[in-house]
């Protein structure tokens, strides 16, 4: 925990106080910024104030005394219900505007934590709570060069892979035959070689399946790739490494030399989207103003739109990247939750538009890093069909 980086962050912010709130590991965020161990035994509610300045308060219950020990600040205790109460409404009652993991209508949910019983106790007491989800991103998701290092180290890594992939596809299509689980498991045993980790396998989706945003093959019933097809890949993975960093892209391919019109169409509609994406995040930067998830979002998917196909766009345009492929800095979206966080710098995102149709689907992702006050795309940029 870095209380100086907190408290600064508090100021510039404008929140009074910083209120951190668990019980029985219902906050996981709350232990990753506090720096407490995910295996603390956790039976009793537990509350840690961090104001914009001065001392912290603990405040802990005497079943479990010491859970906050190793964090600064004065420590409180309660029993009974009737002595929290009291106590945590002295805790509050010198700051006005409180940011805690929660969301104005479950908006961010991925910070709305902090159970609807809590904020309206606090409320009770006279305490505005607002998100603490800038917050969260400025300490979860932005990320130190080193770890930016990592991930243009998996780039190299994954990016020749995704090439040897579809070359692997023709060559085992057209010598004895492949499944979709046969050239995913390839793609496992590609990564294990290179020394990277995920956490689910690769998408790995022919014709149909590939209409399917979040399909994973299965060693039964696998669809077999056959000459003709089009074959979309996601795949996403790390250095198997302390602080590593994700990369994580998609390519779309034809098994043959002459992919159909509809398909030529619906592909350049999509790369047509995810470069309005990119060009969003690059002139925000390049403006020097502070541009939030759902404007790329929404810049994005109005190509889509403008083309017929907005509801065949059936997710948001990117997500934060982490340690964990989905981070916890700004999402590009503008569907699912209107994101209102900033895109911070030394940040790493998605861009990943897609049309999904009955017979096939089409996305084309990138990554984009903040740094240096300029968002630049991290790897290769697919421009054509891939004709395998």
């Amino acid at each position: 925990m870095n209380l100086a980086a907190i408290q600064t962050a508090l100021r510039e912010r404008g929140f009074d106080a910083w209120l951190f709130y668990d019980h029985h590991h219902r906050d996981p965020i709350a232990y990753k910024i506090l720096g407490l161990p995910n295996d603390l035994h956790c039976t009793r509610r537990w509350y840690y104030l961090v104001p914009a300045e001065g001392e912290p308060v603990k405040l802990n219950h005497r079943v479990e005394p010491r859970h906050l020990e190793k964090l600064p600040g004065r420590q409180e205790h309660y029993g009974p219900w009737p002595e929290l109460h009291e106590k945590l409404k002295k805790m509050v009652a010198p700051y006005k505007n409180l940011a805690m993991q929660y969301s104005a209508d479950n908006n961010i949910m991925y910070v709305s934590l902090v159970d609807g019983g809590t904020i309206e106790l606090l409320r009770k007491f006279g305490a505005h709570i607002e998100s603490s989800a800038n917050l969260v991103a400025q300490f979860e998701a932005v990320l130190t060069d080193a770890q930016i290092e990592t991930h243009f180290a998996a780039r190299d890594k994954i990016d020749p892979i995704m090439e040897a992939a579809f070359k692997e596809a023709g060559h085992r299509v057209r010598n004895g035959g492949m499944n979709e689980y046969q050239l995913q498991q390839w793609l496992v045993g590609a990564f294990q070689r290179e020394g990277l980790v995920f956490d689910d396998a690769p998408i790995v989706g022919v014709n149909e399946n590939s209409g399917n945003p979040h399909y994973s093959p299965e060693a039964s019933g696998s669809k077999p790739i056959r000459e003709g097809d089009w074959l979309l890949l996601d795949m996403w993975a790390k250095l198997d490494r302390p602080d590593a960093v994700y990369y994580d892209i998609t390519w779309t391919g034809f098994l043959g030399k002459a992919p159909s019109d509809r398909l030529r169409e619906i592909f350049q509609i999509v790369l047509a989207a995810r470069d309005m994406g990119i060009k969003t995040a690059q002139q925000g930067f390049a403006e020097k103003r502070k541009i939030q998830g759902w404007e790329v979002d929404a810049a994005t998917r109005a190509v889509i739109e403008k083309a017929g196909y907005g509801p065949q766009f059936v997710h948001r345009t990117g997500h934060s990247i982490g340690t964990e492929v989905h981070g916890n800095g700004a999402n590009m979206d503008n569907l699912e939750t209107r994101d209102d966080r900033e895109i911070l710098g030394n940040t790493l995102f998605s861009i990943e538009p897609g049309i999904y149709l009955p017979e096939f689907g089409v996305r084309a992702e990138v990554d984009m890093v903040i740094r240096k006050g300029a968002a630049e795309v991290t790897g290769r940029i697919q421009r054509e069909i891939v004709l395998v």
